[in-house]
């Protein structure tokens, strides 16, 4: 079987514009949490999230550095076109080609595949032109309206702008776009179909109307409207919702032998991928944890690795009540409680992504093998009583990591899991 490494990474992230960036800041303990800006949040519960960056918010706690200007990426005709979702694609496809080196070692772009997926898609544009057709009437509906806000533009204008001709797809999996996307790559790849492909999700909706939408079945987080560095708080007795971000993340998969051929720098082995249903609620896990038990253990089955050898989960880990005593429960039963695996969400630090996270949370993943690094659960300062899981409590600690797991479950019941291996 066909072996995939990940040589090349690239993120958006409400931390930072760049993968390093973002770790970090990660690593240090950093929120990139803040009062929502944008649009008037005046009259809904949740008035946090986890933006990214742009100049016209006016932060004034972040460094140029760290401000996401899409005219790198795109010019003010393009900006027009496309929803913010598709922009983050762009621009952290661009860091993961120019971190893979694909331009300097001659690598055949149309041979290269893209699989983009993303939860919502481009909801701010579905917003503006409704509120506009029913203001204005269908004749100020805009004539990029469809294609501005149709998720699978993200991996078309990507494969367009950069010149990819290999399979081109998105994975709409809620929550879980992100690791599947990356999984149905890892299968691509192993099954011949492409040499490359840039995999990942990307997500927009921290918009009017998406935060209203989640404010409205009581999923965020409506505590720490005045103190949002403190509102994501996955295991914490506190914790009252997640906090909606944004964000996209891009990992150029890559089979060995041609990575070795062309001397690729290689940060990472994809070597196991789980999926499964709940089969049991639209929106709440199975409360025996049953669907995330089967999606780990598949991911450890297509790995060929014992339990023992997974040193950290990087966790689903949203800040909720339900899901998070879920997901514990269900890593203590696979893992056992004597366990040495340690667990910790660093969604406490960028809130959630949806549909990206799953991205944004593999390259984590690698980073901590990469580093020996493990990062941490912020604010969390009363656990679980009876938890035996180390879930890194408020700072990063040191470990050293042969293999990762990423776990990433969404509204309808579907879970993926993911497990890299150093390399």
């Amino acid at each position: 079987m066909r072996r995939v490494v990940v040589t090349g990474m690239g993120m958006v992230s409400p931390l930072s514009n760049s993968v390093q960036g973002t770790w970090d800041k990660l690593i240090a303990g950093k929120s990139g949490l803040r009062k929502t800006a944008g649009f008037d949040v005046s009259d809904i519960t949740s008035k946090v999230s986890g933006q990214v960056v742009r100049k016209e918010y006016g932060f004034a706690d972040v460094s140029e550095n760290d401000v996401f200007d899409p005219l790198k990426y795109l010019d003010e005709k393009e900006l027009k076109k496309y929803d913010s979702f598709i922009w983050y694609a762009v621009a952290a496809t661009e860091e993961a080609v120019k971190d893979a080196g694909l331009r300097e070692s001659g690598v055949d772009f149309s041979t290269i595949g893209t699989v983009i997926g993303s939860g919502i898609g481009g909801l701010d544009r579905i917003y503006d032109n409704a509120v506009a057709l029913h203001e204005k009437g269908p004749r100020r509906v805009s004539p990029f309206f469809i294609t501005s806000c149709l998720i699978n533009l993200a991996a078309g204008l990507v494969s367009i702008k950069f010149g990819f001709n290999g399979p081109n797809m998105s994975v709409v999996t809620a929550c879980a776009s992100g690791s599947h996307s990356i999984g149905e790559s890892f299968n691509l790849i192993r099954g011949g179909y492409s040499d490359i492909i840039c995999a990942g999700a990307s997500e927009g909706a921290v918009c009017r109307l998406g935060v209203s939408g989640f404010a409205a079945i009581k999923s965020l987080s409506t505590s720490f409207n005045d103190t949002p560095e403190l509102a994501s708080r996955p295991w914490d007795a506190a914790r009252d919702g997640f906090v909606i971000s944004e964000g996209s993340g891009i990992l150029v998969l890559e089979e060995l032998e041609h990575a070795k051929k062309r001397g690729a720098k290689i940060y990472g082995e994809v070597v196991g991928y789980g999926l499964s249903g709940d089969a049991y609620h639209i929106t709440a896990p199975h409360s025996e944890s049953k669907g995330a038990i089967l999606a780990m253990e598949m991911a450890m089955k297509t790995a060929g690795v014992s339990k023992e050898s997974v040193g950290y989960i990087n966790a689903h880990g949203t800040s909720t009540q339900l899901g998070d005593m879920v997901e514990l429960n269900a890593v203590q039963r696979v893992f056992g409680n004597d366990s040495s695996v340690t667990m910790s969400s660093t969604k406490s630090a960028t809130g959630h992504a949806l549909g990206a996270a799953g991205a944004i949370e593999a390259i984590f993943c690698v980073k901590a093998m990469q580093d020996g690094i493990v990062p941490p659960t912020l604010n969390l300062h009363d656990a679980p009583e009876g938890n035996k899981v180390d879930l890194v409590p408020l700072v990063a600690k040191e470990k050293k990591l042969e293999y990762a797991m990423s776990n990433s479950f969404g509204f309808g019941g579907t879970n993926a899991s993911l497990i890299f291996k150093k390399f």
